[in-house]
């Protein structure tokens, strides 16, 4: 047993934790880590990535690491992202593996000992998959199951449906997400098309104990894209097919409209004339729109540019 203990505690479990003017929930967040991770005899440190808040956020983390020296923060110059965000935790931190989660509590601390307990059991990748409450407006589990099957379907990984980004990670699977170096992040698929061992826990998300979600309709939407567009180019492939398909239909109404020339029966008017320009010129313009994301994406990938600037951490070195 005191073998075992002595592993446990040479063992270090680094926290990855984005904030956003999340300055009501960060010492509530510690807290609960620390109730849950002090049983678990494991050494763990907290980094914060401060997103660019426009609240006290970082003063309260500056006040929280002069109390607990395990806690470091990372303070970006501007809002980079989420994504962005767990990028520069990952890119940042050392420890034998790596646990990222949000600040608004709704990822539930409760839930670390069961990943470690799936990460001592030989599983290099712990992921989960957030269950929803039917208390959730429908519209909002609409949205979110219509993500999920949308992604599936044009792309060509599988991710569950509720799958977040609240995981565990081994420091070899770390080490070889820091070897992509793509602009354009879309972690919950990365983590897929990685590989490793993997296995998945549900959950039901907590209450946020204050603030607001920051995930509005807009970039949901933009997210689905950015997951579409970074593992498959089955969206240009469609584009394609209804190319082909229309431009058959097309052959076949200029032959229908010689066959009503030779024949002295009247050739439909402007109405349907105009109704057919707009209904294609919508088409193309989608179907540009369509290859202009995939253009997009090589454009800003060639640019090279980081994807995240620091301004202040407290981190060694």
């Amino acid at each position: 047993m005191i073998l075992e203990t002595t592993t446990i505690m040479s063992k270090t479990v680094a926290f990855i934790i984005p904030a956003c003017n999340e300055q009501e929930n960060i010492s509530i967040l510690i807290h609960k880590l620390n109730e849950v991770m002090e049983p678990t005899g494991y050494a763990y440190t907290l980094t914060f990535i401060d997103d660019g808040s426009t609240d006290q956020t970082l003063n309260v983390l500056k006040a929280q690491n002069a109390i607990q020296p395990n806690i470091f923060y990372i303070s970006f110059s501007r809002n980079f992202g989420h994504q962005n965000a767990l990028k520069a935790g990952l890119d940042s931190v050392n420890g034998d593996c790596v646990i990222m989660m949000d600040a608004d509590l709704q990822h539930p601390p409760e839930l670390v000992p069961v990943l470690l307990q799936k990460w001592d059991e030989g599983f290099d990748l712990v992921y989960t998959i957030r269950k929803e409450d039917a208390k959730i407006p429908l519209i909002k589990r609409k949205t979110s199951k219509l993500f999920y099957e949308i992604i599936n379907n044009l792309s060509d990984i599988e991710l569950e449906e509720g799958a977040a980004d609240f995981r565990l990670m081994d420091r070899k699977v770390v080490d070889a997400f820091k070897q992509i170096k793509e602009s354009d992040l879309f972690l919950r698929g990365l983590v897929k098309w990685m590989g490793f061992s993997q296995t998945g826990i549900e959950y039901y998300p907590a209450k946020r104990n204050s603030g607001e979600s920051k995930y509005t309709i807009k970039k949901m939407v933009r997210f689905a894209l950015q997951g579409i567009t970074s593992f498959s180019t089955k969206p240009l492939y469609m584009a394609s097919y209804l190319g082909f398909i229309f431009s058959l239909f097309a052959v076949l109404y200029m032959t229908y409209i010689v066959y009503s020339y030779y024949t002295g029966q009247t050739v439909s008017g402007w109405a349907s004339v105009i109704a057919t320009i707009t209904f294609f010129g919508g088409l193309q313009l989608m179907i540009l729109g369509i290859i202009g994301l995939y253009l997009g994406k090589l454009f800003v990938q060639s640019k090279n540019r980081p994807n995240y600037i620091i301004k202040e951490t407290n981190l060694p070195g």
